[in-house]
Order: C-alpha cells, then structure tokens, then sequence
C-alpha cells in the first residue's frame, strides 16, 4: 500500500459521488416504459450533448440546437432543462457523512471539483447546505474546461495552492480518476458510501 500520511487535501467530485443526479426520474413521468427512456437519452439527449453544457454552453444554445437536430422531440427536449430540478433526486446520505468527518477532523481541507453548468450549478449550492463546508470549488462550466482535461485540474492546484502529491481525488467517472492521477494526485473511484469508507480507512485517512 502506498503512503498516504502526507494528504493534506481531500477532493471531491460533485454528482454522482455526493449528490444524486439521474434525468431518469424525469423521463420516466414522460415515457411509458424504461425502454424509452434508455433510447430517448441514448440517442436524442446523449451525454455528450450534456457534457457541452458542463463545458460552458449556454442551456439556451444547447436545447434549441438539440430541438433543430431532433424537431420530432422537441417538447421531451425542452423538458430536458425545463424540468432540470426534478433530476436532483437529494444528497447520496453516507457520502456526506464522509466528508463531514473530513470538516470536522480539522485534519484536512476539503475542495470539489465537479463537470456541471454554470448555469445550473446555482440551484443545487441553494439546495444543498453541505456545499458551503468546502474551502473551494471549481465548476467547470464556469471555467469552460471539463475533466479529465488537464486544464482543469491546474485551476484546482492554483486557485487554492494545492500540491497535488498532497492531495487525493474522489470521482466516479475512471478517466476522471486517471486524469487526476496522471498529474500526481492520488485518486480514489467512488462506486458508493459504504465502499469509499472502506478505502479510506484502508489508506489511513478516516
């Protein structure tokens, strides 16, 4: 096991990790079956259409080309970020309590740095009171650059001072681990809370 008694910085990704986020619980009071809604975001609101917005598109630009490309779909489109609020389906609970443990150690700083739209980003910081514990975060739509992008990752170690080999990352996505990871932090891959306290433990760090 590597040496992890120098981490001095926990960072976290944001959806997905410790907030639940899934515009399923949108499609499904659209469509009628669980096949549709797989097809409708996997060929009409893909995630690369969606991740756009997370690298700065306006949600303006982002549903009107979407609704030119795909006419026949424009009302289950605009429902899309019409109804974006339905998609927060609330805080992934045994997450939280990790890094509320982390905040209340005093041991460590807590950052996040999360691929989400400047734009929508807004409504979950009034949402979630946890995301006021964090000494920073960074938002990729307002930076207009997304993980696992290199850029992204230096914002982070500027804006705040960090030195990565001090610092070890929390996120779901595996390119987003490695993208960490090759600039000389530690990562960890989320999968859920009970996993994650395991791995931390394992590392001397809860």
């Amino acid at each position: 096991m590597e040496n992890y008694s120098n981490i001095r910085n926990i960072v976290f990704d944001l959806g997905g990790v410790l907030i639940d986020w899934n515009p399923r619980y949108v499609y499904r009071t659209i469509f009628d079956t669980e096949a549709e809604v797989e097809s409708f975001l996997s060929t009409v609101t893909k995630m690369e259409w969606n991740i756009q917005q997370d690298a700065g598109r306006s949600l303006q630009e982002a549903t009107e080309s979407l609704v030119q490309a795909h006419p026949e779909w424009k009302t289950q489109i605009e429902a899309y970020y019409g109804r974006w609020e339905e998609m927060l389906g609330g805080p992934i609970a045994g997450t939280v309590e990790i890094l509320k443990q982390f905040v209340s150690s005093q041991d460590y700083k807590v950052y996040a740095l999360t691929n989400w739209s400047a734009e929508t980003f807004p409504i979950a910081q009034s949402r979630y009171e946890f995301l006021s514990w964090f000494e920073g975060i960074v938002v990729s739509g307002t930076e207009k650059c997304i993980k696992p992008h290199p850029e992204i990752y230096q914002i982070l170690f500027e804006r705040y001072r960090l030195d990565p080999a001090e610092s070890i990352f929390i996120d779901d996505n595996a390119d987003n681990v490695a993208g960490s990871e090759a600039l000389g932090m530690k990562a960890i891959k989320f999968s859920n809370p009970e996993q994650l306290e395991k791995d931390l433990q394992a590392r001397g760090l809860l």
